[in-house]
This record gives structure tokens, sequence and C-alpha cells, in this order.
């Protein structure tokens, strides 16, 4: 730069004739042999030709991009630094950086259709479709690839719909789960209607078409009607919409949860995958008749929770009819006679294991509801969805007890 303030202005001469061939070649050269002048007398010059405002403005210049420049190394030097230190190419950084937004955005999705999946009635839906496969085991034998199969299909179609049915459910409550459920992600805005929609006809899609695939007749009724029921329960069209109706509300869970679930599924093992006739055993009988007061115990229990938006938009559960306390307590009541009834049938059986193990299990889980129940507070919200959460856990208990009754 020094240089080139020197060259620009030797020896200098604005006269009217301009510049002469001589005295060019003789400013050149002296030009030339000033080029290593020292700093200090680029300034001389530059303050002579061009006046102090403008090398005033020039240090300012140089002053501010130096400061710019200074924080710009402070902020990314350590960065820069631990790559420099590792082995890495500086030049990394952003592939760096774009890698872990696509592992947050990829994380944010799957925990969004986490979320909007229940994954409480997922794992119900699984546990107790396992659970009465396994009533429909005769011998040691019967545990075949054929066995597992017709297990993994009814699962897996039992899941589609599952999510089909808790889908549509979200998409007719929004504002409704604004107040009760804001962490949804319809509710929360992370999905739009759009997408909840796409998601929803996707799995009732391969629902429906992986029971066809399999030709299992139990299976596909078993899907057709839990997704009559489902979309009845919660649609919003003339003469539908059940769920403003207390009863049929409880009506329509208990016939998925208790009876579909229990006969629907122990066929599909019996008639379709061991090719035997229809036969309903003392299990199923046992396992009906439990979970349907189990069904009861849900249907009641998950509008505890939701009180002020049921109010709010004019659904007439029995929650809002009858207050939090009282359905509270009838819940406890319903389940409590179910484990005594469950003791006597255990305390029937003429299989000492079974006897020991059912009468055993379902005294403790007793025990425990009612020790939990006392020590509830019914004025907190938070309190109460985890207690019912907590159902949802007997609820998986059950499930594993109710192979072992014979």
């Amino acid at each position: 730069m020094d240089s080139a303030l020197l060259v620009s202005f030797p020896n200098a001469s604005v006269g009217g004739n301009g510049w002469r061939r001589g005295n060019l070649n003789k400013s050149f050269s002296s030009s030339y042999a000033a080029v290593r002048v020292s700093r200090s007398r680029a300034w001389d010059i530059l303050e002579r030709y061009c006046g102090v405002g403008s090398q005033q403005y020039l240090l300012k210049h140089h002053t501010r991009n130096t400061k710019e420049k200074s924080a710009f190394y402070r902020r990314h030097g350590k960065r820069l630094l631990v790559n420099a230190t590792a082995g890495h190419p500086l030049e990394s950084e952003p592939g760096a950086y774009n890698s872990k937004s696509i592992r947050n955005s990829i994380k944010n999705a799957i925990d969004a259709f986490y979320r909007f999946s229940r994954p409480h009635t997922v794992i119900g839906t699984a546990l107790s479709i396992i659970s009465v496969s396994l009533l429909a085991v005769e011998n040691l034998s019967d545990f075949s690839p054929v066995f597992f199969t017709g297990v993994l299909e009814a699962v897996v179609a039992a899941l589609f719909m599952n999510i089909y049915i808790v889908g549509l459910n979200q998409l007719s409550d929004i504002d409704i789960d604004k107040v009760n459920k804001p962490y949804l992600p319809l509710a929360s805005g992370e999905y739009s209607v759009g997408t909840g929609i796409m998601i929803v006809t996707s799995f009732l899609i391969l629902s429906f078409w992986l029971g066809w695939v399999v030709g299992s007749w139990p299976l596909f009724w078993a899907l057709f009607i839990s997704f009559v029921l489902g979309t009845a329960y919660s649609i919003n069209l003339p003469l539908l919409r059940w769920k403003r109706s207390a009863v049929v509300a409880a009506m329509c869970i208990l016939a998925v949860r208790a009876v579909i679930v229990q006969l629907a599924f122990f066929l599909h093992m019996q008639i379709h995958v061991y090719k035997r006739p229809a036969a309903f055993s003392r299990p199923l009988i046992f396992a009906t008749a439990f979970m349907s007061f189990f069904s009861v115990v849900i249907a009641l229990f998950k509008d505890i929770p939701d009180i002020d938006g049921d109010k709010i938009f004019g659904i007439r559960s029995f929650t809002v009819r009858l207050g939090q306390k009282r359905v509270f307590w009838i819940c406890i009541s319903l389940l409590e006679m179910a484990y005594g009834v469950a003791v006597l049938v255990g305390a029937s059986s003429g299989f000492l294991t079974s006897k020991c193990i059912t009468v055993l299990g379902h005294a403790i889980l007793a025990s425990i509801l009612w020790n939990r129940a006392k020590s509830v507070d019914l004025n907190s919200k938070a309190a109460i969805t985890t207690f019912y959460m907590f159902i949802w856990k007997l609820f998986y208990a059950e499930y594993l007890l109710i192979p072992l009754v014979r």
C-alpha cells in the first residue's frame, strides 16, 4: 500500500501542458527508488495530497475492520482451534452443523409422532393381542413359526388401526386438546391438519391392506368393526361423534377393548393360524369379563383430568355430570370388584401353579391400587393424569396374568 501511494504522487505536476516524456521517466526512476520508504513517510505524503480528512476516514475505516475481524476470530477461534487440534479440516465446520441440524430434525419428528400415536394405547393394544393369542396355545408344540407369524400379522395390523383411531380423535378435538392436552402435535401446531389427515389415512389403508393380504376373516372383521366404532366415536358428523354421550362413548370403548380384542384375535389364532374349530375356553371368558370392567373404568377415568375442556365444549361426560371425586371412586370400586372376582376364579383353578400366581397376583394389584388411590390429590390435574397412567399400567399387568389363568 505504501508503494502504491508513492507511485501515485511522485513529483506530480498538473500543468496546463501535461506530462512530458523526459520528466515522466525521471519521475518514475525516483519513485521506484522510494518504494521502500517507511510507513510514516507514506502517511506524510497522504496528508499532503489528500488532506487530513481523508487520512482520518481511512484510519477510522481500518480500525473498524480490525475490530470486526478481531471479534470474528474471538467468536470462532475456539471452534476452529478445536477442529485443527483434532486433525479435522477447518472447512468441515458447516457440514458438522448441517449434520447436527438433521439429527435434531429427525429427533423432533420421532418425538412428535410418538406423542401423536398415544403410546399408552399402542402398548395396551400390542400386549392384549399377544396375551389373548397365548390363550389359544394348548401345548408347547404350538409355539411354532406359524404362531409367531400369526401374532405379528395381528399386532401390526391392529397397531395401524390404533394409530388411525387415536389420530382421528385428535383431528376432531384440536380445540378441546388446546385446553386439555396442549402437548399433542395437532394442538401445539407441530402438525398441520393436512399432515394429520395424511397420517391417519395412510395408516388406515395400511391396516386394511394387511388384513386383506393375511386372509384371516376374524382379523379383518376386528379391524373393520374397530374402524366403524372409532370413526363414529370421534368424527363430527350428524348422528355421529358418539363421545358426546357418556354412555355410548363407554360402550364403544368396551366393545373394542373388551369384546373385539379378546374374541376376534383369539379366533384369528384358533381358526386361521391353528386351523381348529372355534371354541370359547374358560380363560377366554374370564378375560372378556374382566376386561369389560377395566374398559368401563378407562372410559370413565380418561375424562376426569379433561373436565375443563369438556365443560367448555359441551362434552357431557360422567365427570362433568357427577363430579371428579364421585367418578374417581366409582372407578376404584369397579376395579376392586374385578380383582375380587379374579381372586375367586384363580382359587377355583385345578392347576396349583395357576392358582397361586393368579390369586397372589390379583391380590397384590388390588392392594397397590387401593393404597395409591388414597393418596391422590383430586384437586391436582397433574396428580389425576399420573394416576390415569397408573391405571394403564394395571391394564398391562392384567394381560401378563391372563395367559396364566387355567
